[in-house]
């Protein structure tokens, strides 16, 4: 498995990931977060994106450090246009959610009280990529057309992987499972292109 948490891998990856290395660089977001354990999650880092695709970054931001958090996301861009800043539970835990655009990006930091390999964005990003490796080409092309009509990537995952219940949640069913179980089981569907 790829370490997310080293985003050195964008550097040399798609043109669309080259340019999210450079604006991650250009902010110094990762280096500002340092202390919160950062990491890119999302469409980008896989290679699923469409054009409105955001950056996603993940935080570990426990509960005390709620307010130095909020601190430092207000001194190093709220001086960005559609900057927002909030705090909300998600997936019952309390969360911070800060807002931008730079550039070419919208860019969304995450914070959350809950190391970041645990939150549920990094955690559907490596079922994601299971799954991209286990189905190939046609697996990425097919989730990036039911993008482009309007799904978001979990939902698109989740139909073409005939899931039922609530996307998010279902996703999680292939936790844990190796590239040979995500194979079979892609082996029983059929071929993600006919989704037309």
């Amino acid at each position: 498995m790829r370490n997310w948490k080293d985003p050195s891998y964008l550097r040399t990856g798609t043109p669309r990931q080259q340019l999210a290395y450079t604006t991650l660089q250009r902010l110094g977001i990762l280096t500002a977060l340092h202390d919160f354990d950062p990491v890119l999650a999302g469409t980008i880092p896989l290679d699923i994106d469409i054009s409105s695709s955001d950056l996603d970054v993940l935080c570990a931001v426990s509960a005390a450090k709620v307010p130095s958090f909020l601190q430092l996301l207000n001194a190093h861009y709220a001086h960005l246009p559609e900057f927002a800043l909030g705090q909300k539970p998600i997936n019952d835990r309390a969360s911070v959610v800060c807002r931008f655009r730079y550039a070419d990006f919208e860019i969304e930091i995450f914070g959350q009280d809950c190391p970041t390999e645990a939150q549920h964005a990094f955690r559907h990003m490596v079922v994601e990529d299971l799954v991209l490796q286990a189905g190939g080409g046609a697996w990425r092309t097919a989730v990036c057309q039911l993008k482009v009509q309007g799904l978001k990537t979990e939902p698109a995952f989740a139909t073409l992987l005939q899931l039922r219940g609530n996307a998010y949640e279902a996703l999680l069913e292939l936790e844990g499972k190796s590239i040979e179980e995500v194979r079979a089981w892609l082996s029983n569907l059929p071929p993600p292109l006919d989704v037309g």
